[in-house]
């Protein structure tokens, strides 16, 4: 089973700044949210998928991705997601870890967070100094 281990923190946007290049636009939105999963359709610049998250266990949580037509992600974003979220994605390589920024626009407009994935929980991972707060697991700052 593809499983998802991460931890998420947020960033000091001044000190991150220089490391914003190459970003990519995202638009994503939420099909289902629940205590067991969480069903979300995204658009990557021209990219299109629609991801199945299930509950966390520690940092760990099964995640299925699928690629799909981009026509199709548009109109799941349109007609079954009340929620959505635009932001830009950098990736920042940090160590033996890629970082995934993400710059919100709109209603979280300032919000800069970031996320490393991980290939076991208890893998050591060098905190870069941009990084402000560990939020991992703190609801707040899930896009859902």
């Amino acid at each position: 089973m593809p499983v998802e281990i991460e931890r998420k923190f947020l960033v000091d946007h001044q000190i991150v700044a220089e490391y914003l290049t190459d970003g990519v636009l995202m638009e994503q939105g939420y099909i289902s949210t629940s205590t067991v999963s969480t069903v979300r359709v995204r658009i990557a610049g021209t990219t299109g998928y629609l991801t199945i998250k299930g509950k966390p266990i520690g940092l760990t949580r099964s995640e299925f991705e699928y690629e799909v037509p981009l026509e199709d992600a548009r109109e799941m974003l349109d007609t079954l997601c009340g929620n959505r979220v635009s932001k830009w994605r950098y990736r920042v390589v940090s160590g033996d870890h890629t970082f995934e920024i993400d710059q919100f626009l709109g209603d979280n407009a300032g919000l800069i967070v970031a996320e490393v994935e991980m290939r076991s929980e208890c893998e050591t991972v060098l905190i870069p100094d941009w990084i402000s707060n560990e939020v991992t697991g703190d609801h707040r700052y899930s896009n859902s």
